[in-house]
């Protein structure tokens, strides 16, 4: 069975359809100030559209009862050949990695260009805008409760040889758990020890019962949080 052949101004609409579509995701990306912006995500749909097309309709000329073409194998190859761009937008920075979300949107944008490039125009434009609310819509719910649990990092003055993460993670209790890590070290004079606290995932609320906890502590003489000191009494 020949496949169909596409209508030149079709194959331009589908084509800028993808790109349209592409760079809605591409300036929300820009906007936020991302490794991969505009250009990328219009590049990366209109790639995959033409692709589709040329999978689907490219190769009429030679079909016949004996050849068959599979245009979803090209398809496939899209979906998992694109993940290169997506590594190249994914960093390390501060023991954080970053751009996952990024990542995420080229290999989604990637997937409404072959949807436009099949014709499939109400599941692209659907698909767009979904990913646009995804990005857009929901970053200051993430940013929101992102900042309520943070790392959290102290510094203590305790008597030398009395830290330990055993008795740091009693005192603390339930927040024990979120001991990420404990720097012990000798002030280089007098009977105190320079200590360095870190925990994971503490929200505002938990850390005044964080600090109150390690006050308790006969042997902690003061509790420096980011730079403000907070002597034991």
């Amino acid at each position: 069975m020949h496949a169909a052949v596409l209508p030149q101004w079709e194959l331009i609409a589908r084509l800028l359809l993808a790109a349209a579509l592409g760079s809605i995701i591409g300036v929300e990306r820009e906007r936020s100030v991302r490794t991969a912006g505009l250009r990328t995500h219009m590049l990366v749909a209109v790639g995959s559209c033409l692709i589709i097309i040329v999978s689907a309709y490219g190769f009429s000329a030679v079909l016949g009862d004996h050849v068959i073409l599979d245009p979803s194998r090209v398809a496939a190859q899209v979906v998992s050949g694109i993940g290169f761009l997506g590594a190249g937008s994914i960093i390390l920075r501060n023991e954080a990695i970053k751009g996952l979300t990024t990542a995420a949107s080229i290999w989604a944008v990637a997937a409404i260009g072959l949807a436009a490039g099949a014709g499939l125009y109400t599941a692209a434009v659907a698909s767009t805008a979904i990913i646009l609310a995804i990005l857009a819509g929901l970053k200051p719910f993430e940013d929101r409760y992102t900042a309520r649990r943070t790392s959290l990092e102290l510094r203590l003055k305790a008597r030398r040889g009395e830290t330990s993460l055993a008795s740091l993670a009693q005192a603390l209790g339930r927040h024990g758990t979120r001991v990420k890590q404990l720097i012990v070290q000798h002030d280089g004079a007098g009977d105190n020890d320079d200590v360095t606290l870190v925990l994971d995932r503490v929200s505002p609320r938990d850390t005044a019962d964080v600090i109150l906890s390690l006050e308790r502590l006969p042997f902690v003489s003061a509790v420096d949080e980011k730079g403000a000191a907070r002597p034991t009494t």
